[in-house]
């Protein structure tokens, strides 16, 4: 009986030793993983630091095109010195966000030429998705946002869905070119409704998509610089072809005076038709003038 009870007692130290040893390797893992995740997150926070200042600069096309209307511009912006480095963002029909290309450590106005697959529909997600994208993987808190024709729509609905998400990369500037917030022609009458109230931009018939964004009288960011431009073929239609300078105008109205400054610039004759402002080298002056002061 002695000895089967000495080899309990020395079974019993045993399992306690072990447990000791256990117990001080659990804590040393722990440890670790706590250590790694502080530096991930360390690192994070150095990344954010370096880009928190820098304004990055999104460009989205219009119905049926791609980032090769945008290409125009942003080498223009390249070219003036007013930007340096230009990657691409694809969206495919799933939102999960490509970024091809990759800025250096030294880049101080970065663009990013926006591509999205399902170019045919307005889907504020697509804004919301790229943002998301460049904001995890650069850390930018600062957004300046470019759209021609079907791309204004989609930056108008993801303010007037987003506005009060501060987790979002913040909005300074927005660039309207050829936006059809009132309808572009043949959609509906609405579309080339004249302007009720030029000073105001109202017009006096309203589209769906017009009704739409009607919430942005209440909460568009008072803290936005926006710059709308349109075209005017002269030739009777009052328009670039394919939007009414009152659908254009009417962008006025839904900003309702809360935007920090607004301004418009009409372009006339054949350059200013709907597809070639978008490699027009007038636009191309306002744009970086406005965005870049250069």
């Amino acid at each position: 009986m002695k000895k089967k009870n000495l080899i309990t007692v020395l079974i019993a130290i045993l399992i306690v030793i072990a447990g000791v040893f256990y117990i001080k390797n659990y804590k040393q893992k722990i440890n670790n993983t706590a250590n790694q995740a502080s530096s991930t997150v360390d690192a994070m926070k150095v990344k954010q630091r370096k880009y928190n200042n820098i304004v990055a600069t999104l460009f989205f096309h219009g119905a049926g095109s791609s980032y090769q209307a945008e290409e125009h511009m942003a080498n223009a912006a390249v070219k003036a010195g007013a930007a340096d480095q230009i990657i691409r963002a694809n969206v495919p029909k799933n939102d999960h966000v490509s970024l091809i290309g990759k800025f250096t450590k030294a880049v101080k106005h970065p663009i990013i030429e926006v591509n999205y697959a399902n170019n045919m529909a307005v889907n504020p997600n697509d804004v919301k998705a790229v943002l998301t994208a460049v904001q995890n993987k650069y850390g930018f808190h600062k957004v300046n946002l470019v759209g021609h024709s079907m791309g204004n729509l989609l930056i108008a609905n993801y303010i007037n869905e987003n506005y009060a998400n501060k987790k979002l990369p913040q909005i300074q500037k927005v660039v309207s070119i050829a936006g059809h917030y009132n309808g572009w022609l043949g959609e509906e009458k609405a579309a080339a409704s004249p302007t009720k109230n030029r000073k105001t931009g109202e017009p006096v018939k309203r589209s769906a998509s017009f009704r739409q964004l009607l919430g942005l009288r209440k909460h568009y960011p008072r803290n936005i610089r926006v710059l709308n431009m349109y075209g005017d073929l002269q030739d009777g239609s009052k328009s670039d072809g394919s939007v009414a300078v009152s659908s254009a105008r009417s962008y006025k109205y839904l900003i309702n005076g809360r935007a920090r400054s607004y301004r418009e610039v009409e372009f006339l004759g054949r350059s200013a038709q709907h597809s070639r402002l978008h490699s027009n080298t007038q636009v191309d002056r306002e744009l970086i003038n406005f965005l870049w002061n250069r």
